[in-house]
Order: C-alpha cells, then sequence, then structure tokens
C-alpha cells in the first residue's frame, strides 16, 4: 500500500515531487526489462498460441511504453514550470 504524503492529503499544490519522476523513471527501467523478454521471447519457435501471446504482450509493453513516456514528459513540464522548490 503506498503512503501518501501530508501535503497531498491536505489538498496543497506543490511541484511534482521528486518521488514521482524517480518512480516514473523506474517504471520506465522495469518495462525496459519487459520489452528485452518479449524481444527474446520473439526469437525462439513458439506455437500458435505462443505467438498469440507474445503479440498481446508486445502490444500492451508498447502501450505502456508510450504512457510512460507521457507520464515522464507532464512531470519534467510540470516541474521547469514550478522552478525550485
Amino acid at each position: 500500500m503506498a503512503v501518501v504524503p501530508d501535503s497531498v492529503d491536505s489538498g496543497e499544490k506543490s511541484a511534482p515531487p521528486q518521488t514521482a519522476l524517480r518512480l516514473a523513471h523506474d517504471l520506465g527501467n522495469a518495462l525496459e526489462i519487459i520489452m528485452q523478454t518479449s524481444f527474446l521471447l520473439g526469437t525462439i519457435e513458439l506455437g500458435d498460441h505462443g505467438k498469440a501471446w507474445h503479440r498481446m504482450l508486445d502490444e500492451g509493453v508498447q502501450k505502456a511504453t508510450a504512457i510512460n513516456q507521457q507520464l515522464r514528459d507532464v512531470l519534467r513540464a510540470e516541474d521547469r514550470r514550478d522552478g525550485p522548490a
């Protein structure tokens, strides 16, 4: 279960916490592992069902990677807009 800082509970507006940027970076690293695994699965002979599962995995990874990049872009833009804390 995630711990929510008091400033979030009280509704205070603040610059995106470095924690959010770090988490987005860590998510990207985890997605990279999944992408590499998907790539490696594509190098071995899979049956029809295996190929279908691999396609689903690859599509999901691509979508998750794009969403993660959008998240990081938003966090960076907000961080630059708000300036130093």
